[in-house]
This record gives structure tokens, C-alpha cells and sequence, in this order.
């Protein structure tokens, strides 16, 4: 009995380590296939769209969401500005406005 368990947790460790050898591999291999795409590749990569971590954040008149004042839809209303978390929310506050 005490010789198959040791059999057992011995395979269970080699099955780790063989698994971490084999990801370490690959995680190579497809760091060095990402490069070479990468660098054959006719236009340039697209820059990251970066959202501030910080600022005022305004609420939404629509929906009530809270975004940052710097990527939100903003519009000015009768010299008033309010800020959208989209364009359809921005559509229907437009029109519920009275003409």
C-alpha cells in the first residue's frame, strides 16, 4: 500500500514539472511567433486607447452612469454642457428636449 502512494505522489510530481516545462516552452515559442508576426506585418501596431485613471467624473442624464469627464459624449444645451456615456444616450436625450 505505502509503495503505490509513493508511486502515485511520485508520477503527480513529475506530471507537474513535466506540464511546467512543456508551458514554459510553448509560452517561448508563441512569445517568438507573436515577434515574428509582428515584425512582418505591414501596418503599424494600433496604439492602446488609454483611459485616464483619474479626473471629475459626471453622471449621465439618461441612464445615470458615471464616466470621466475626458472620454464622455459631451454636448452643449442651451449654454449648459451635459455629458453622455453614449451615443444613444445622447440621442434620447435630444430628443425628449421640447422643440
Amino acid at each position: 500500500m505505502f509503495r503505490l502512494l509513493t508511486y502515485v505522489l511520485v508520477a503527480l510530481f513529475l506530471v507537474t514539472i513535466l506540464r511546467n516545462i512543456v508551458g514554459f516552452v510553448l509560452r517561448g515559442f508563441s512569445d517568438l511567433m507573436r515577434e515574428r508576426v509582428g515584425s512582418t506585418a505591414s501596418t503599424p501596431p494600433r496604439p492602446r486607447q488609454t483611459v485616464p485613471l483619474t479626473g471629475e467624473l459626471k453622471k449621465d442624464p439618461v441612464c445615470g452612469t458615471y464616466t470621466a469627464a475626458a472620454t464622455s459624449l459631451q454636448q452643449t444645451i442651451r449654454g449648459q454642457t451635459f455629458y453622455f456615456c453614449s451615443a444613444q444616450c445622447r440621442d434620447k436625450y435630444l430628443a425628449s428636449l421640447p422643440v
